[in-house]
């Protein structure tokens, strides 16, 4: 199972604040005061799905004179979780910010096996390491070329282990894995570089590597459909003096998941959303719906639903469940 690292801002003003906002001050010198999570997700590489997991916030810790960040936060989170999901043989993912000793003992200290992002800019020994290997022409190499539909690319895959993540005689040793994609013409189309946990072969580098590449599943369904798909996940709801902005957040993201295992188990809310056109109709139907009459159950609500969706495929009577909404 992989789960995946990203702060979120659900929040950001110049004038709505409260103790627990962060604080900036852009170039145009106003102070900006903004609440951010630390959003973890599972998600697969051939899962559409990606399943919220508790948040971490950004705000001020007690004995700390210096601001929280998100670092410290994800810190905070394998500490409260790490052991309830290391039973799953969980694979934390995340981007540079979290490929560094610390935090990645912390992951290894859970039960967890990690995969991050590896830069060049923030790891200078490890890609010495690297140019020692490629100057000898011990690095091994894998090629694969795929067909997309409308052009043949070439994906390259490059991997080593046991390179130290940093100086010193207690580095961390970890395994290194490159993907650079070419088009027809060897123009360079992308390219990144991740260091694992686990060693790298021949054997399991192009799995490491979609896995890898999954995260911007945390992207497109996550941090996207909760922006943009009716979620409204960065509006103030209601921002109040201390805890308030990160409840609703909390339920917000609390309403993401019962909607996402619900889209798995529930054949009537599947059905109901194949019917309309977006997850903004779907809620605004719910409303409307719930605003005017009572439903006695669930199953009455989408039964209901369905009727009026589907009149020619559902049988008679299912409406005995509703009632007008008492008064």
């Amino acid at each position: 199972m992989y789960g995946s690292l990203l702060a979120r801002l659900y929040h950001c003003s110049e004038s709505i604040h409260c103790a627990q906002c962060s604080t900036r001050t852009p170039g145009n010198g106003k102070i900006q005061y903004s609440h951010v999570a630390v959003t973890p997700v599972i998600l697969a590489p051939a899962q559409a799905s990606v399943f919220p997991l508790p948040p971490k916030f950004v705000r001020p810790q007690d004995g700390q004179a210096k601001q929280d960040c998100e670092l410290n936060a994800a810190t905070r989170w394998p500490h409260r979780w790490g052991a309830h999901v290391a039973a799953w043989r969980t694979t934390v993912l995340g981007d540079d910010l979290y490929c560094h000793q610390p935090f990645c003992e912390q992951v290894l200290a859970q039960g967890c096996a990690f995969l991050f992002v590896c830069l060049p800019s923030s790891h200078t020994l490890l890609y010495e390491w690297v140019s020692d290997f490629e100057r000898t022409g011990e690095v091994p190499t894998l090629t694969k070329t795929r067909w997309t539909g409308k052009q043949r690319l070439t994906d390259t895959y490059r991997w080593l282990n046991e390179l130290p993540l940093r100086d010193g005689d207690d580095a961390l040793l970890v395994g290194w894995c490159e993907l650079t994609t070419t088009d027809a013409e060897s123009n360079v189309l992308y390219r990144n570089a991740w260091a694992s946990s686990e060693s790298v072969d021949q054997a399991n580098v192009v799995a490491l590597v979609a896995a890898a590449r999954s995260r911007w599943k945390i992207e497109n369904e996550n941090h996207n459909t909760l922006k943009t798909k009716g979620y409204n996940f960065e509006h103030n709801y209601g921002h109040g003096k201390q805890h308030l902005a990160a409840l609703l957040a909390s339920l917000i993201l609390l309403a993401f998941l019962a909607h996402t295992v619900l889209d798995l188990l529930d054949q009537r809310y599947r059905a109901v959303r194949r019917h309309l056109p977006s997850r903004r109709t779907f809620f605004e139907h719910l409303r409307a719906l719930t605003q005017y009459l009572y439903f006695e159950s669930w199953d009455c609500l989408f039964e209901f639903m369905l009727d009026a969706l589907q009149p020619a495929q559902s049988p008679p009577g299912r409406r005995s469940g509703t009632k007008r909404r008492q008064i």
